[in-house]
């Protein structure tokens, strides 16, 4: 018979959210990462084990910011396709700054 204790682990513990901190946004405790990035991957089509694996994170972190997401999920998506939104539009932003910056040369220049 094994004598070994284990330490129990409360769910909420494992996300955590501070004004000071990410504006506020829930976190996975003791990182920086957002539940909304977890969140991110995992529409990516990355499940899981991947998003542990590849970020350092226990399986209970990632179910946890992952049940969180569908706790809230109309709030996370929306902010997600908000910051896609903005993304894009910054992206579109910077092409036309390159153009102004450095715009192709005129046909009839080409043509001397």
């Amino acid at each position: 018979m094994s004598t070994a204790t284990t330490a129990v682990v409360e769910i909420g513990d494992l996300i955590s959210s501070r004004p000071d901190f990410r504006g506020g946004a829930p976190c996975i405790a003791g990182t920086g990462i957002t539940v909304m990035r977890i969140a991110g991957w995992y529409r990516l089509g990355m499940i899981a084990e991947e998003i542990s694996r590849r970020f350092g994170l226990t399986l209970a972190q990632v179910y946890a910011a992952l049940a969180y997401y569908h706790a809230n999920q109309i709030a996370i998506d929306a902010a997600l396709d908000a910051e896609a939104a903005e993304y894009d539009r910054l992206r579109e932003l910077q092409k036309l700054e390159r153009l102004k910056q450095d715009p192709l040369p005129d046909e009839a220049q080409t043509l001397s």
